[in-house]
């Protein structure tokens, strides 16, 4: 397992892919009232769109729906699919999202950072990363000490990853973020100024250390060279900086410490998908109750995410790609499975909703301020083509968006007046801060038919 201290030794790209968010941090000045929050959930294996249709549609929605044409409907009365059930108290909050294309993703198996920045990421290479993913370029208008959270439980179909690895966002283009792999190193490293303080000041002689040995080199480095360098030890600076920051606040932070159990020790190796999924959603509501970040993007599996202990199939290991394959497992259909691990995420995104429900802040509650967006990798099924991309989100009441409490089918890609993955984004962007004219890469097919396509969904802002 690695720790934040070994993955900076070993690779600069630790350090700088940190720089823009406690750049942020340290120049830019909050706005007024509480920041909002963004948790991004990224699920694999596609998301059909027929499965968040809802039952009790009249026949002339229903018809609509199936024949993908633009349709706007309230959740106040209507029932809910089966595995969204979980969230019925919070329909007020709720959104489905219909209609949106990621075609200038990538789709299939694997999107790695093309589904959250809107580009053919290249199988993820640092060359195909072309741009700052939108959680990072939201945390930028929210500062907060970490500056944005990566977390993720994902394997190698037969065992999850555990440490800090190689994560899916990107802070700039040719950046590739780092992310948590296990409940228990999350713990580690964002509570450090609190469990283990000796830690903290270790790892301050260490910045030291390279610092040192950075400016060393820098006397004998010249152009590029020499900037690349200036970039690395600016951001160990950062760190350093936040460091101290978070020590003077470690007393508040200790008031919200998550409890994981001590299955996840040793990065939970025997723990349940169950148990993963639990403690990670703690680590997770901890770090915003506490401030350490506005933004959190967590991959709740991918098809390399071993399934084990699920209820109705316990006993079973479970191939996330074999279910996109229709592979069933001790007489339980894969249709049925997959809704039961649908169930699962829900239940977690139910417990973050909650939490935040009963966490004040001014006048209301956390949750007030807060987004959360569940959606899938790589489009509307298993092999995905991207010309739907179905989001299930939560949004509190001070969100700039007028979106909640409904239903919303977009129209299909390539007809008059769709939208777009980055057209969504825009309207997230522009809503918070950023005026920015578009974000992402455009879609080819749209181009081509010469359809509108950029900037904000207009109808989305409030």
């Amino acid at each position: 397992m690695t720790n934040r201290r070994q993955f900076l030794r070993t690779t600069a790209a630790g350090a700088l892919a940190l720089t823009p968010c406690f750049k942020a941090f340290a120049g830019a000045s909050p706005e007024a009232g509480f920041p909002k929050r963004f948790v991004f959930i990224r699920k694999s294996n596609g998301e059909r769109p027929l499965e968040l249709a809802l039952p009790s549609f009249s026949n002339r929605d229903r018809d609509m729906d199936a024949r993908k044409e633009a349709l706007e409907v309230d959740l106040d009365g209507h029932e809910l699919p089966d595995y969204l059930k979980g969230l019925d108290a919070h329909k007020a909050d709720m959104t489905i999202l219909q209609g949106l294309s990621c075609m200038m993703s990538e789709n299939g198996h694997f999107s790695y950072s093309s589904v959250m920045g809107c580009y053919k990421s290249n199988r993820n290479s640092l060359s195909g990363i072309k741009r700052a993913t939108i959680d990072f370029e939201l945390a930028k208008l929210f500062p907060s000490p970490f500056g944005h959270v990566e977390l993720s439980l994902t394997g190698n179909y037969n065992a999850f990853r555990t440490g800090i690895v190689s994560g899916y966002s990107a802070s700039g283009p040719q950046q590739r973020n780092y992310c948590y792999a296990d409940p228990q190193t999350a713990y580690n490293e964002l509570f450090k100024c609190v469990t283990n303080p000796e830690a903290v000041d270790s790892d301050n002689a260490m910045l030291s250390f390279l610092e040192g040995d950075e400016n060393f080199k820098a006397r004998i480095l010249e152009g590029y060279e020499k900037l690349k360098l200036s970039n690395h030890v600016d951001s160990l600076e950062s760190i350093r900086r936040r460091n101290k920051q978070l020590a003077g606040i470690s007393g508040d932070i200790a008031k919200h410490l998550p409890t994981i159990g001590k299955i996840h020790a040793d990065g939970g190796l025997n723990a349940s998908t169950p148990e993963k999924w639990e403690a990670m959603t703690e680590v997770l509501i901890a770090a915003l109750v506490t401030g350490l970040t506005n933004v959190v993007t967590y991959t709740i599996d991918e098809l390399s995410t071993p399934v084990r202990g699920l209820p109705g199939n316990e006993t079973d290991r479970i191939s996330i790609h074999g279910l996109g394959h229709n592979e069933g497992y001790s007489g339980v259909s894969a249709d049925k499975i997959r809704e039961n691990i649908r169930i699962g995420h829900m239940q977690q995104v139910a417990r973050i909703v909650e939490r935040l429900k009963a966490q004040p802040e001014g006048k209301g509650t956390m949750f007030d301020n807060t987004m959360i967006l569940y959606f899938p990798e790589g489009g509307e099924t298993h092999h995905g083509h991207g010309t739907e991309a179905p989001f299930v989100i939560l949004s509190g009441a001070n969100c700039r968006l007028d979106i909640a409490g409904r239903y919303i089918r977009l129209p299909y890609h390539g007809k008059e007046g769709h939208k777009t993955l980055g057209n969504w984004y825009t309207t997230l962007l522009n809503a918070h801060g950023n005026p920015i004219k578009h974000y992402g890469d455009l879609d080819l097919e749209m181009s081509r038919r010469k359809l509108e396509q950029t900037g904000a969904i207009s109808r989305f802002m409030a």
